[in-house]
């Protein structure tokens, strides 16, 4: 599989011309060169002063046992004392103590570093989400195409709720079934009074076991035999071979 990173390669020992990652890269060199000067101090005994001046004019220094003291030295050419073993220990004391330091400080300078590293790729992914959802960007952030194409998206929805609103409403009023379902009225004719899924607004009356109804029309001419005809026969012809009973 092909590397897509360049990984630990020999840097090139030229000046940085960003300058972002020029103070990004002193800071990183000048605390490893004065961890590395604190353990040549407490591993040696030596007596070390770095001066050190930053791209933006500023000055950091580290000195065993101190900074003025290694120069004064350094500038008058005399040799200092040799110091008893109670300072020597408190010296030895001291300079532990500042390694730790110099340590803790070089690891939450490298732990800020990736902090940085990783704000930067999360500014990275919100850009380009925001250039793929650009909808979801504050309004005074889109620019003049962007807004008149939000404008015709809002109509279009406007319209399909409008449209979806009148589907319900035709829906909601549907003319009524002209029986409810009820399970009490199984096996009841429909215009059985005890039928309550029966309509009582229907321009015809319910059926009444009170209607008086003639089975047949006495007064109609040419009937088949008169009602009040007293002795009617329990039979009567039709014809050969045809009778009614």
């Amino acid at each position: 599989m092909v590397r897509s990173s360049r990984g630990r390669q020999k840097l090139e020992m030229v000046k940085i011309p960003n300058d972002s990652n020029l103070m990004v890269t002193f800071s990183k060199r000048r605390s490893g060169l004065f961890k590395k000067a604190s353990e040549l101090s407490t591993l040696c005994g030596a007596e070390v002063t770095l001066i050190v001046f930053s791209p933006g004019k500023k000055v950091f220094s580290f000195g065993h046992p101190s900074v003025d003291k290694v120069v004064e030295q350094y500038l008058s050419g005399s040799t200092p004392p040799r110091p008893s073993g109670a300072y020597q220990l408190v010296e030895a004391h001291r300079n532990a103590r500042i390694c730790d330091l110099s340590m803790n400080l070089t690891q939450l300078q490298e732990e800020l570093e990736m902090e940085k590293k990783r704000g930067e790729e999360l500014d990275n992914l919100r850009k380009a989400s925001q250039s793929q959802y650009w909808w979801d960007r504050p309004i005074q952030e889109l620019n003049l195409a962007q807004l008149e194409q939000f404008k015709a998206a809002l109509l279009d929805l406007k319209q399909n709720l409008v449209r979806q609103a009148q589907q319900i409403l035709l829906q909601n009023s549907a003319p009524q079934p002209f029986f409810s379902p009820n399970p009490d009225t199984a096996g009841i004719l429909p215009f059985d009074n005890r039928n309550t899924g029966f309509n009582s607004n229907m321009a015809v009356a319910p059926f009444s076991s009170n209607t008086t109804m003639a089975p047949f029309n006495t007064n109609m001419p040419g009937a088949p035999f008169d009602a009040n005809m007293a002795g009617a026969p329990y039979a009567y012809t039709l014809g050969y071979g045809n009778g009614f009973f």
